[in-house]
C-alpha cells in the first residue's frame, strides 16, 4: 500500500475521486463507483501487461497479476471501512459553517 510519507499517492486519490464526484449529479454513486472501478482494472492491466514481453508472459502473469490486485483493493477497501466507522459523524454528517 502507500507509503505514509508519499503525499503525492494521497493528492492522485483526491483527484481521481474528485473526478468520479462530478459523475455522480448526471448519474449515481453506485453507477460512478463502478465506472472508476473498471477504469482502475483497466489501468491496473495495462500496467500489468507494461511489464511483459508479450501475450504468453502476460498469460503467465495473469494469476498473480489478479491475486495482487485484488488483495491491495481488499486491504484498502478494509482500510476505508473502518476510517468510515471511526469517522463516520464526522464524514457522513459535516458540520455546516
Amino acid at each position: 500500500m502507500a507509503n505514509e510519507s508519499d503525499q503525492d499517492f494521497y493528492n492522485r486519490a483526491d483527484a481521481i475521486i474528485e473526478l468520479a464526484n462530478t459523475h455522480i449529479s448526471d448519474s449515481s454513486r453506485g453507477k460512478a463507483s463502478a465506472s472508476l472501478m473498471y477504469a482502475n482494472s483497466r489501468f491496473a492491466a495495462w500496467v500489468s501487461a507494461c511489464g511483459c514481453r508479450n501475450a504468453e508472459e502476460l498469460a503467465a502473469a495473469k494469476q498473480q497479476a489478479v491475486d495482487y490486485f485484488v488483495e491491495e483493493f481488499r486491504l484498502m477497501m478494509e482500510e476505508n471501512l473502518t476510517d468510515y466507522i471511526e469517522n463516520f459523524s464526522l464524514y457522513m454528517n459535516p458540520k455546516q459553517d
